[in-house]
């Protein structure tokens, strides 16, 4: 496991946010990113999508709660053997979670190689 403060990991999260296509971010719509340590149901899960898709809204979509992307900061730090690998997980993991917030699902990832 890597040690490495909260602070260390919301910089890793941050720069994986800056590597998103700035007219991919501008299109995020009502989400708002967490970073939480481990989701207590599912300890080694490492980030979620919780919403409605940007491809699922109707027309009576207003006055919703902000969708929420979750990343689990101590299943990464477990999975991950060394700096570098770190940065890469949290950079998949993010990017993987706002593309469900555009409506991909996990095959199209995979097929993308983002899972």
């Amino acid at each position: 496991m890597i040690e490495m403060t909260e602070a260390q990991f919301e910089v890793l999260v941050a720069d994986a946010l800056d590597e998103v296509p700035e007219r991919l971010m501008a299109m995020l719509d009502n989400v708002v990113i967490l970073i939480e340590d481990a989701d207590p149901s599912e300890p080694t899960l490492l980030g979620v999508y919780d919403g409605i898709a940007l491809s699922e809204r109707l027309s009576d979509y207003s006055f919703a709660l902000p969708d929420r992307i979750v990343i689990y900061r101590t299943p990464l730090l477990e999975l991950c053997e060394d700096e570098d690998e770190l940065r890469d997980e949290v950079t998949i993991t993010v990017v993987h979670e706002i593309a469900h917030h555009f409506g991909i699902d996990d095959d199209a990832l995979h097929e993308l190689g983002w899972a």
